[in-house]
C-alpha cells in the first residue's frame, strides 16, 4: 500500500481508490461525460504579474486554454505556418483576463468532451451529459448504441458535482444543448461516434507487420518497437538467439527486452554472465543464469523456449545456451497470456523503458559489439476454445483500460 503511486507500482490502481479519489464528482478517468477523474485544479504561479497572490479563480476553463495563456503571457502568437505546412487555429482561451478580476465572465463558453462515445458538453454554466451504459472496468458485453445512450443535465453553477439530475424538469434546456454538442462535434471531428474498445484497443497493428511471419532480425539500435510490430512471443514456443562480440575488458548489457518492470522477458548479459528474466505481471520471476563471464571474442548466446501448450499462459521449459552449449534453465510455471504492456516496447541493445529485472538501471546499453538478435517463432497450437478464451480475455484488458 505505501508504494501506491511510486516508480514500482504500476500506474493504474484500484477502481475503490479511483472512486475515492475522485469524490464526490461522479464517475472516473475515461467516463468523458462526467467529472470524476476529468475536472482538476490548476496553479498558476507568476509573481511579477499576477497580484492576487493566493487569490482564486472559478472562471470554467479546459487544458486547451493552457497553450493560448502561456502565448499571451510571454506576447507571442501561435505560428500560422511552420516548415512551410499550415497549423490548425490553436483552440481555447487564454486565462490571462482572470488574473486581475476574480469575478470576471468566464471566457470559455462552450466546450465538449467525448470518449468511447460517452460525451457531454458545458455551455454558460450548464452540463449535458450521457450515462455510461457499462463502466469502462466491466466486461464488454453487448454494445449499446451511440444513440441509445441516456443522457443527463446538471446547473453546475449551483451543483458542481453532478448530483441532482434536472434532465426530466428541463427538457427544452437539455435538447438545447444536444444539439449544441452536434455541432461542436462536427466542428471539431468529432464524428463519427464509436464506442467500440476491443477493435480500437488491438495490439496489433493494421496492416500487420508481423502476421505470416515466423522469424525476424533485429540489429542495435532498433528500440521503441510496439507490441503490435513485434513478434509474438505469447502462447508459443519460440527462441532468441543474440550473436555479440566480447572486447577485451568484458562487456555487460542488454540484448533483448520485451516489455518492462511491470510484465514482460530480458536477455542481457549481467557482470558478463548471460540471463534470461521472465517477469510475469511483477508476480512471479523466473530467471536462468550462465555460471561464467564470456571470455572476449565472438559469442552466440541463445534462449530456447518451449512451450507445454494445454491453453493460454501455461507453462514452458527455458534453456540458456553458450555457443550451443547449455549453461542454464528455468521452468515457467505461468507465462503471460493476453498483452504484454500497454506503454513498454521491445528493445535491442538496450532498455528504453522501465527494467524487466530490478538487477539493472536502465537503459543498460550493451557494452560489447552487438550484431544481431534473431527471433524465431513456433507454432501456438491453440484450440478453438483457447482463441476464445484469448479474445474474452482480451476484451477485459482493453476496457480495463
Amino acid at each position: 500500500m505505501d508504494e501506491l503511486g511510486g516508480p514500482t507500482t504500476f500506474n493504474h490502481y484500484p477502481i475503490g481508490w479511483a472512486h475515492a479519489m475522485d469524490a464526490p464528482l461522479q464517475w472516473t478517468k475515461q467516463v468523458a461525460s462526467h467529472f470524476g477523474g476529468v475536472r482538476n485544479g490548476l496553479v498558476i504561479s507568476w509573481p511579477a504579474r499576477i497580484k492576487d497572490r493566493g487569490g482564486i479563480r472559478s472562471q470554467f476553463h479546459h487544458v486547451i486554454d493552457i497553450a493560448p495563456t502561456i502565448f499571451e503571457a510571454v506576447g507571442v502568437q501561435a505560428p500560422s505556418m511552420l516548415n512551410g505546412v499550415p497549423q490548425k487555429p490553436t483552440e481555447g482561451v487564454s486565462m490571462v483576463y482572470s488574473f486581475d478580476d476574480a469575478k470576471v465572465s468566464s471566457k470559455h463558453r462552450t466546450q465538449y468532451f467525448e470518449m468511447f462515445a460517452n460525451r457531454a458538453i458545458y455551455n454558460d454554466g450548464w452540463v449535458a451529459c450521457t450515462t455510461p451504459p457499462t463502466p469502462p472496468w466491466a466486461a464488454s458485453g453487448k454494445g449499446v448504441s451511440v444513440d441509445d445512450f441516456k443522457w443527463e443535465l446538471y446547473n453546475i453553477t449551483e451543483d458542481f458535482s453532478e448530483a441532482n439530475d434536472l434532465a426530466t424538469k428541463e427538457p427544452k434546456k437539455l435538447r438545447e444543448l444536444q444539439d449544441l454538442f452536434w455541432i461542436e462535434a462536427a466542428k471539431y471531428n468529432v464524428l463519427p461516434l464509436d464506442n467500440s474498445k476491443i477493435e480500437r484497443m488491438d495490439v496489433s497493428n493494421r496492416p500487420s507487420l508481423t502476421t505470416g511471419r515466423s522469424e525476424f532480425t533485429f540489429y542495435p539500435g532498433m528500440v521503441r518497437i510496439p507490441e503490435g510490430s513485434a513478434p509474438d512471443l505469447k502462447n508459443k514456443s519460440y527462441s532468441i538467439t543474440a550473436e555479440l562480440e566480447i572486447p577485451a575488458g568484458g562487456a555487460e548489457g542488454v540484448l533483448m527486452t520485451q516489455g518492462g518492470r511491470f510484465n514482460g522477458i530480458g536477455l542481457y548479459l549481467l557482470h558478463g554472465k548471460p540471463v534470461v528474466h521472465y517477469n510475469l505481471a511483477g508476480v512471479e520471476r523466473y530467471s536462468a543464469t550462465g555460471p561464467d563471464e564470456l571470455a572476449p571474442g565472438n559469442h552466440t548466446i541463445g534462449f530456447d523456449f518451449k512451450y507445454d501448450g494445454g491453453g493460454i499462459g501455461k507453462s514452458g521449459l527455458g534453456t540458456l545456451t553458450v555457443d550451443g552449449k547449455k549453461v542454464g534453465e528455468a521452468k515457467f510455471p505461468r507465462t503471460i497470456p493476453l498483452r504484454v504492456s500497454a506503454d513498454e516496447t521491445l528493445d535491442i541493445g538496450e532498455d528504453t523503458g522501465t527494467p524487466v529485472s530490478e538487477d539493472y538501471q536502465v537503459p543498460f546499453k550493451f557494452t560489447g559489439n552487438l550484431k544481431k538478435v534473431v527471433i524465431k517463432l513456433g507454432d501456438a497450437k491453440l484450440s478453438d476454445a483457447d482463441e476464445r478464451e484469448l479474445d474474452e480475455g482480451e476484451s477485459r484488458r482493453a476496457v480495463a483500460e
